[in-house]
């Protein structure tokens, strides 16, 4: 995927302490990670827990709400790191409520972090990947992007424009070189918002962060001859 003399970049953007702390340290096995998210402080912490374990990851601070922390973002990563060799659009913002229970605030945040911020990442890394005739792009994507519930309001709409832009890039982009994929986490990813949230949950009916890492980075190293675009992760007890 990356020419054989440069480690290849990966840039993480969305990096809490479930799946995007996750992917980051998986990743960071064979690739200088970039770890986009607003805490600097987290991101920091989390850049020298991968160097200490021989990995090479920079913080990159920014809300991916706004077009201009993007931009800076990117200028950063490419600066550092050089060119982005596979990019996890792993930010979101999840509200809770039906459309009366929904600012247009909430509603207009929740699409610019989820299909916008998304939209924006990919413009900054694919001028790069076409030139070099490779590259991959995965977005995260949620059941509400698939069959919403009543209280996904904000939340739906801005995953079904997220799994939209993947589908659109897929066509375009996957016959120059560029492997575009959607995952649709379909569950409860196991983290401590998580556990406080829903107490009633037991360990065998979420989804370990790792795991779907896992996921990720066979996505990312498909032979191309047989490339997936939407892929469903799931625990084995979740109902479908």
């Amino acid at each position: 995927m990356a020419a054989s003399n440069r480690r290849p970049v990966c840039a993480v953007v969305g990096v809490g302490p479930g799946l995007g702390a996750a992917l980051a340290r998986r990743f960071a096995e064979q690739y200088a990670v970039a770890l986009v998210a607003r805490g600097e402080d987290k991101l920091t912490a989390l850049a020298k827990a991968i160097e200490s374990d021989g990995g090479n990851a920079i913080p990159v601070c920014a809300d991916v709400a706004k077009a201009a922390d993007i931009a800076t973002a990117f200028d950063k990563i490419r600066h550092e790191l050089g060119d982005v060799d596979a990019l996890l659009y792993n930010a979101a913002m999840r509200p809770f409520g039906k459309l009366m229970d929904t600012k247009p605030s909430t509603f207009e945040n929740s699409w610019r972090v989820n299909a916008f911020g998304a939209f924006l990442a990919a413009q900054e890394v694919v001028p790069a990947m076409l030139k070099r005739g490779s590259g991959v792009i995965i977005f995260t994507g949620a059941t509400a992007g698939v069959k919403p519930y009543a209280t996904s309001a904000a939340f739906g709409p801005a995953k079904f424009a997220m799994r939209g832009l993947a589908q659109v890039m897929a066509r375009d982009l996957q016959p120059q070189g560029i492997h575009v994929a959607y995952v649709n986490v379909d569950g409860a990813i196991d983290m401590p918002f998580i556990r406080e949230r829903f107490p009633q949950l037991g360990a065998d009916e979420m989804l370990k962060p790792s795991a779907i890492a896992e996921t990720y980075w066979h996505l990312a190293h498909q032979d191309r001859s047989a490339w997936s675009h939407e892929v469903d992760v799931r625990p084995f007890k979740e109902k479908w």
